[in-house]
């Protein structure tokens, strides 16, 4: 079975290039943050979900390491693993790649929290939701865990 979970298909766009012609930071960051939409998606936490439920998803700390250069004209993969998640929190871990290539770019682990804006608080997954991230979990059992991973980010 292929545990492999690709969120997000990209191409860089011209705007997004520096002055040396390389892929500015940032945008590295908002194709992170698009892929995560793309997994609200997968989850059940769309745009109807979030009518109808009022819950969404706030970051609450990442870690975004720059691994290798990304310059103009290159197709990108965004894959996802989700690491762990309780009630109202989720950990993931995101690797941007180029092209077809089996190395990453960039990687990106973030603590993702469950949010009732409603309320202002943070507040327990949906059942729905829930059972979408257990068989997610159970579908990336057995995976080695990413190298950069757990650097000054914990679940206490």
């Amino acid at each position: 079975m292929n545990k492999r979970l690709v969120l997000l298909r990209a191409q860089t766009r011209p705007e997004w290039l520096d002055y040396n012609g390389h892929v500015r930071d940032a945008y590295y960051l908002l194709v992170f943050s698009h892929a995560v939409d793309a997994l609200m998606e997968r989850i059940g936490m769309d745009a109807a979900a979030r009518e109808r439920g009022g819950h969404t998803l706030y970051t609450a700390e990442l870690h975004l390491r720059y691994l290798r250069e990304i310059r103009q004209q290159a197709e990108l993969r965004v894959e996802g693993r989700l690491l762990d998640h309780d009630a109202k929190r989720l950990r993931l871990y995101l690797s941007l790649h180029r092209d077809e290539e089996a190395d990453a770019a960039a990687g990106c682990e973030l603590m993702l929290l469950n949010v009732d804006p409603e309320q202002g608080r943070s507040a327990p997954f949906s059942a729905p939701v829930r059972q979408s991230l257990d068989a997610l979990a159970r579908r990336q059992a057995g995976q080695p865990w990413p190298e950069d991973c757990g650097r000054r980010i914990e679940m206490r």
